[in-house]
C-alpha cells in the first residue's frame, strides 16, 4: 500500500450504508495495486494477496466503534496487514483524532468510502509512541514535590490541590502573620517554598497584593481563602 495521508476527528458512521456496499469500492481499491481480492474467506470479510508482499485482511462495517476494533485486532492473530474499512461521513468530529491514535497503536490501518472512492487514511504498521520528555518531566515533579495526596481520583468538577497551590497556600499563612508584608526572600526562608518570588509574582489564585517594590501582602481574596 502507498503511504496514507492522516487528517483526523471521531467515530465514523455511515448512515444506512450497507456492509455489502463497501466491498466493490475497497475490491477494485486493491485490484487497482494489483492485488486478488477475494471476499468472505474464513472468518475475514476481505482478503487480499499479492506477490511477494504478505497477504493483508479488510474488516468491512458501517461504523468506526469498539466492535470493528477488536475484530481487527483478532484478524491481527492470522496477518499483519490488517485495515478496517467503513463509509467516510460528510463532517469528521473531534473524536476521529482520538481513534487514528488508537488505532495506529493497535498498527491497525484505516479506509473509508464514499460514492465508490476508496480513501487510505493509515497504514498497518509496527507502532513505537514517542516519549514526550517535557511532559514526563513535569508529572515526576509535581510528584514528587506534592505533599501527600489531597486529592481523590476520578473525581470531576472540584479545584485540584496541586504542589504550586500548597506552596502558595504556605505563602499566604506566612503573610498572614506578617501585617506589613514581606519580601520574597523572607516568605521563602520562613516557608520553604524555594520558587516564593515567582508565586508572589504571578499571584495566579489573586491572594497576593504587591503595595511596593520588594513587599508583598495578603490580599482580600486571600484573607478570605484563609477564613480570616
Amino acid at each position: 500500500m502507498p503511504p496514507a495521508g492522516i487528517f483526523v476527528e471521531r467515530e465514523i458512521r455511515g448512515g444506512n450504508v450497507r456492509e455489502a456496499e463497501l466491498y466493490p469500492a475497497v475490491k477494485a481499491f486493491l485490484e487497482a495495486q494489483g492485488y486478488t481480492v477475494k471476499a468472505e474467506v474464513g472468518a475475514a470479510d476481505v482478503m487480499a494477496c499479492r506477490d511477494p508482499d504478505p497477504p493483508l485482511i479488510v474488516e468491512l462495517k458501517t461504523a468506526l466503534n469498539l466492535r470493528l476494533i477488536l475484530q481487527g485486532v483478532a484478524r491481527q492473530g492470522l496477518f499483519d496487514h490488517v485495515y478496517l474499512a467503513v463509509p467516510q461521513p460528510a463532517k469528521w468530529t473531534h473524536r476521529y483524532r482520538d481513534l487514528i491514535a488508537l488505532l495506529r497503536r493497535l498498527g491497525l490501518g484505516l479506509l473509508t468510502v464514499r460514492e465508490g472512492r476508496v480513501e487510505a487514511h493509515l497504514d498497518p504498521g509496527p507502532y513505537q509512541p514517542r516519549k514526550n520528555a517535557a511532559k514526563a518531566s513535569r508529572l515526576l515533579r509535581e510528584f514528587r514535590t506534592r505533599d501527600g495526596d489531597p486529592n481523590v481520583g476520578g473525581t470531576t468538577g472540584i479545584t485540584r490541590i496541586t504542589a504550586y497551590r500548597q506552596d502558595a497556600i504556605r505563602l499566604a499563612a506566612a503573610l498572614a502573620a506578617m501585617p506589613e508584608g514581606g519580601s520574597p526572600a523572607v516568605l521563602a526562608k520562613a516557608t520553604g517554598v524555594a520558587r516564593a518570588g515567582v508565586i508572589l509574582r504571578d499571584n495566579h489564585h489573586g491572594w497576593f497584593d504587591h503595595p511596593a517594590r520588594g513587599r508583598y501582602t495578603l490580599s482580600p481574596a486571600g484573607r478570605a481563602m484563609r477564613g480570616a
